[in-house]
């Protein structure tokens, strides 16, 4: 490990503003943050430039940063402590493991900005839109939590949509272009390290924004989903 890394890896540790593997959590981070304010959680937040940038154009919310990478979260929390923001916090933990966190209708959004779209077929189960996470999600998402998906991947994009569309959820927002769009709120102008470095090369950020039945369709729409994905591929 490089020594830059290190110093980082024992910067976070003295970090007011960032929980290593915490224990005992749920349903305490209205004490940490000392308000009552709703709390909005940032998957796979990397360096934080949406937690941050959240954090400073709505004051009145609080904002956590969630990944396993500690060296990314360091740049997220020292620009949040810089900043005095003290409704931004760090979550380093892994994702799959968030319900361990947090309690039954303790997050009142989520937003999920440029993941890792696993393309592969064999991979779609790790993507942050698949029914599994969305399982996950509804243990402690209020009813009628918002979740917005921010990706430059074409391919992520129509799978969440399949995704809304199959398990009947309900979309508010479905932009193929966002910049394209003239009016667009200001959240989505903030742009995180992987947006600038345009991966996908398509040129376009999509933007879906929907939220969960009050039941989620069980298993054996699941495996609907991945015919439509097997036909989609070619797949017999």
């Amino acid at each position: 490990m490089g020594q830059k890394k290190l110093i980082r890896f024992a910067e976070i540790e003295t970090f007011p503003n960032v929980f290593q593997f915490p224990k005992n959590v749920a349903g305490t981070w209205h004490s940490h943050f000392t308000n009552s304010n709703p709390i909005t959680l940032e998957l796979a937040c990397g360096k934080g430039e949406y937690a941050v940038g959240l954090g400073q154009l709505y004051p009145e919310r609080n904002f956590i940063g969630l990944d396993l990478k500690g060296n990314r979260i360091w740049v997220g929390a020292k620009r949040a402590i810089q900043n005095n923001l003290k409704n931004v916090a760090f979550l380093r933990t892994q994702i799959d493991q968030a319900a361990e966190y947090f309690t039954k209708n303790e997050v009142a959004e989520i937003w999920i900005t440029f993941p890792d779209p696993q393309l592969r077929m064999s991979k779609a189960k790790k993507r942050l839109t698949h029914p599994k996470f969305l399982r996950l999600y509804k243990q402690f998402l209020i009813p009628n939590g918002l979740i917005h998906l921010k990706t430059d991947s074409p391919d992520l994009y129509r799978f969440t949509k399949q995704v809304i569309s199959l398990y009947n959820c309900t979309l508010h927002h479905d932009f193929e272009n966002v910049y394209a769009n003239e009016h667009v709120s200001n959240e989505l102008y903030i742009k995180t390290h992987y947006e600038s470095l345009d991966i996908a090369g398509s040129n376009r950020v999509h933007y879906l924004c929907f939220s969960l039945p009050d039941v989620l369709p069980g298993k054996d729409k699941d495996e609907e989903l991945k015919k439509i994905l097997k036909k989609d591929e070619g797949i017999d």
